[in-house]
C-alpha cells in the first residue's frame, strides 16, 4: 500500500524515533496492512473508525493482549495523522476509537539492599569483560539510561572536564547526566582495559564486545539478566528494571520529581509520576508494620 516507506522516513528523519520505535511501528502498519488486503481493501481514503474496530476485535478474538491492542492503534493515529499532513486523507480514522481499558502496571524494580549486593559482593572477575560487564549495571543504576542510549554511547559523549555524560535519547534529544565518583572510576577503569585489548577503537563507542565491535542489545541484556539473577527474585530481570530500579531509589530518598523527569528523559511528567505509586505501596506498609492502632483498626473493617 502506498505511503508506508515515506511514512517510515518521517519518523526516523523528521520524529527522530529510535530503531526500536520504528521497527514496532513497521510491525503494527504490516499487520493492519494485512487485514486490510485480506478484506480487498487497498485504499487509505477508504479506512473508517469501524474499519480499525473491526481489526480490534479480531486481534482480542485471537488473544491479542489489551496492552499491545492499544499500542497498535497508537501507531494507526499517528500513521493517519501523517496522511493527514501530507493531504492524503481529510481526517484521522483513529483519533476517536476506543481502546480496551488497561490493567494497572507498576514498575518493577530490585530493592536498594540487593543492588547494594551486587555492587559491593559479588564478584565480577578481572580483565576487560568484567570490567564491561560491571560498568554496564553500574551504568544503568546511576544514570537511569535506556538500554539503546547506553548502547549508543560514544566516548565523545563523555566530559570528563565537567564530570557528567551527554545523553542521546528518544528523538535526539540530550540530556545531561552528572558521573559521580563511584561510577567515574569503574568507568576509567573500564577504559584502560578496554584500550589494552583494543587500543585503535575506530568505532568511537564505549562499550565493545570481545572482537572489538560495538554491544549489540541482546548481549547487554543478557549480562543484566546474568547478574541481577544473582541477587534478586523479580521475574524480569532487564536493563529497563535497574532504570525503574534508579527511579524509585531516588524518590525514596527524596529527590524531587521534576529532577527525576530529567534525568530519566521523560517528555512529560505524567511518565514520572508512575514511580510514586511504589513510594506510597511502601509507606503504606511500613505503616501498616508500624503503627500500633493500624492492625486493631483494620479488624473493624
Amino acid at each position: 500500500m502506498q505511503y508506508i516507506d515515506s511514512f517510515y522516513k518521517y519518523l526516523e528523519f523528521e520524529r527522530r524515533n529510535s530503531p526500536h520505535t520504528i521497527t514496532a511501528y513497521k510491525t503494527d502498519l504490516s499487520q493492519f496492512c494485512s487485514f486490510l488486503e485480506e478484506g480487498g481493501e487497498e485504499l487509505w481514503e477508504n479506512v473508517t473508525s469501524k474499519t480499525i474496530r473491526s481489526w480490534m476485535v479480531l486481534m482480542v478474538n485471537d488473544g491479542v493482549s489489551a496492552r499491545s491492542v492499544t499500542r497498535k492503534v497508537s501507531t494507526l493515529k499517528v500513521f493517519f495523522r501523517y496522511l493527514m499532513q501530507i493531504g492524503v486523507v481529510d481526517a484521522n480514522s483513529a483519533e476517536h476509537v476506543v481502546t480496551p481499558k488497561l490493567p494497572k502496571r507498576l514498575p518493577v524494580f530490585v530493592k536498594e539492599k540487593e543492588m547494594d549486593l551486587l555492587l559491593d559482593n559479588v564478584d565480577f572477575g578481572e580483565g576487560f569483560v568484567a570490567a564491561r560487564d560491571r560498568l554496564i549495571i553500574e551504568m544503568f543504576y546511576h544514570t537511569g539510561m535506556r538500554l539503546s542510549e547506553l548502547a549508543g554511547m560514544r566516548d565523545g559523549q563523555i566530559d570528563q572536564a565537567n564530570e557528567i555524560f551527554k545523553v542521546r535519547g528518544k528523538r535526539d534529544k540530550e540530556r545531561i547526566i552528572p558521573i559521580i565518583q563511584e561510577l567515574k572510576t569503574s568507568l576509567f577503569g573500564y577504559i584502560k582495559e578496554r584500550d589494552k585489548c583494543f587500543p585503535a577503537n575506530m568505532s568511537g563507542y564505549l562499550f565493545l564486545t570481545e572482537k572489538g565491535l560495538p554491544v549489540y542489545h541482546k548481549l547487554v541484556y543478557r549480562v543484566v539478566n546474568k547478574y541481577l539473577g544473582q541477587v534478586s527474585t523479580v521475574t524480569k530481570k532487564s536493563p529497563h528494571v535497574i532504570r525503574h530500579s534508579f527511579a524509585t531509589a531516588l524518590l525514596n530518598r527524596g529527590a524531587d520529581l521534576n529532577a527525576i523527569k530529567e534525568l530519566l528523559g521523560h517528555a512529560n511528567l505524567a511518565a514520572t509520576e508512575v514511580y510514586t505509586h511504589n513510594t506510597y505501596e511502601k509507606l503504606n506498609s511500613i505503616y501498616k508494620q508500624a503503627h500500633p492502632r493500624a492492625e486493631k483498626m483494620e479488624d473493624y473493617i
